[in-house]
């Protein structure tokens, strides 16, 4: 086929995430419900009362699209309550409690914090780092708790100085929709400086999800960064290149799964190949 203006034309229109454009497929219309536990959270953590709840999920939902409009914000994602649903979920709120640090690497709006701090963990015991402040504005917003969250906030990338202050100090860090940012060599230095911000012990933990393929590969998306897509076999192998680069030893549990708003392949702007990877993280030696 010749390639005429038309079809030039239409390449060039194909929307790209990062467009404001609320008919892209990763922009959700409506919210009819959300879970038992974000309800909970929103009303006996946050106060809200019960018919302002999804009104100011909406609300707060297109203010941060007008910042940022990505998939996890058309989609609803900082409300999503993802760290408590592992298996390792108990262990980790039991560590905090006794004083061990957490850290939710790219926390967004700090859901999975709050979630913390409302089933025990002392907030004073948690760290959120994010380069978008105004995710963390509208965190504090959401939650209703600005002058009373003692979590330590940091506005910052992963590799910014000012999170040297965690170095060797961290019990368990979290990564919720982050790792797959960046190519497979940007997920190895990431990984390689979570172990650094990690306790130098057996038993630390990484724990988090993000997108996976059945097939793995690494991609350009339409926001121009490389995404390297990983099942659980090529995320292992990841693990065992940032164990040999770091003198260390980890066990990954990984599982590709339809979550995300995957299952029966809801996601028509993504291919029929992209599934949620989900891990546990744990350090042998």
């Amino acid at each position: 086929m010749p390639h005429t203006e038309s079809s030039a034309k239409a390449v060039e229109e194909k929307p790209k995430i990062g467009s404001r454009d609320k008919s892209v497929g990763w922009y959700v219309l409506s919210l009819d419900s959300i879970t038992p536990k974000q309800r909970d959270l929103l009303e006996n953590y946050s106060k809200i009362p019960y018919d302002h709840v999804i009104p100011s999920i909406l609300e707060l939902r297109d203010r941060a699209w007008d910042i940022y409009p990505f998939p996890c914000v058309g989609q609803f994602r900082f409300i999503e309550l993802s760290l408590c649903e592992l298996p390792s979920y108990p262990t980790v709120l039991e560590r905090i409690k006794n004083g061990g640090i957490f850290v939710d690497m790219g926390c967004c709006f700090g859901q999975d914090i709050r979630k913390l701090v409302h089933d025990g963990a002392p907030a004073i015991n948690t760290w959120g780092i994010e380069l978008a402040a105004e995710f963390i504005d509208l965190g504090y917003e959401l939650f209703n708790d600005g002058a009373t969250l003692e979590t330590h906030m940091l506005k910052a990338d992963i590799f910014d100085a000012q999170v040297d202050e965690l170095s060797d100090k961290v019990d368990v860090i979290y990564v919720g929709l982050f790792l797959h940012l960046f190519g497979w060599d940007g997920q190895k230095k990431a990984c390689q400086r979570i172990v650094q911000l990690l306790k130098n012990e057996k038993g630390v933990l990484i724990l988090g999800q993000q997108i996976g393929s059945v097939t793995p590969h690494q991609a350009p998306t339409t926001a121009g960064i490389q995404m390297f897509k990983h099942d659980a076999s090529s995320f292992e192998k990841l693990w065992k290149e940032v164990g040999e680069a770091t003198g260390t030893e980890w066990k990954v549990t990984a599982d590709l799964d339809y979550g995300l708003g995957i299952e029966n392949f809801k996601k028509k702007w993504d291919d029929s190949t992209t599934r949620r990877l989900v891990f546990e993280v744990e350090r042998l030696r």
